[in-house]
């Protein structure tokens, strides 16, 4: 699922902790999960605005859960305001969802003053060798310059939207014609896809302006 390979590139393997400010990991996550139901043919965007197509719902449940409230409170278009509401818990519901298919597991840990703090993260070396791919196919089906599917432009495009490029490229530095082709990359999706990625991206710069202040 789209929103699970970015939760696997948008968190560090060892620690579980996210390589990016929370609230930019949270909107990149929600971007996903949009996502999923736009290449799943359930919604649609358009002008800024979120519209529904095909109320049946899909096999995923956690798609399903999103599509429900979608439906339920249609009369909210707005895609920015639905990247704000779905990225308060979406990393914990995609995190959740990694959990039940055993690619990450829980691992709570004492902090200061008593507290303790959960995180969700590959503890075995299977489950880190299929974290670290999430990023690695991406970097080489790139640099190969290997035709993407939708679903793999949108994922390119929520890691541009979120700042997390450097990260997919590590230890590419000697490819830069890579940066040049992502504008056109992402300017080939499909209308309501490039749509999402531009709200996402100008949501977080909004989000993490906001956090400076």
């Amino acid at each position: 699922m789209l929103a699970d390979q970015y939760y696997l590139i948008a968190h560090e393997d060892r620690t579980g902790r996210s390589r990016l400010h929370p609230r930019a990991t949270g909107l990149g996550l929600a971007a996903a999960l949009l996502s999923e139901l736009v290449l799943e043919g359930r919604i649609g965007v358009s002008e800024g605005d979120l519209f529904i197509i095909d109320q049946r719902p899909p096999r995923d449940a956690l798609a399903h859960d999103i599509l429900d409230l979608l439906c339920a409170q249609s009369q909210h278009r707005d895609v920015r305001t639905w990247l704000a509401f779905l990225a308060q818990d979406s990393a914990l519901r995609v995190a959740e969802r990694l959990m039940r298919v055993g690619a990450v597991e829980a691992v709570t840990r004492r902090r200061m003053l008593g507290t303790t703090q959960t995180l969700y993260m590959p503890n075995t070396a299977r489950q880190r060798n299929a974290a670290a791919w999430a990023s690695t196919r991406i970097a080489n089906m790139l640099v190969r310059g290997m035709d993407l599917s939708a679903a793999d432009r949108m994922l390119v495009g929520i890691v541009v939207a979120t700042g997390l490029t450097r990260h997919v490229m590590y230890g590419f530095e000697n490819y830069p014609h890579i940066y040049h082709a992502l504008p056109g990359m992402i300017a080939s999706l499909p209308n309501d896809l490039r749509e999402l990625v531009e709200c996402t991206e100008s949501s977080v710069g909004s989000a993490l302006t906001v956090g400076r202040r």
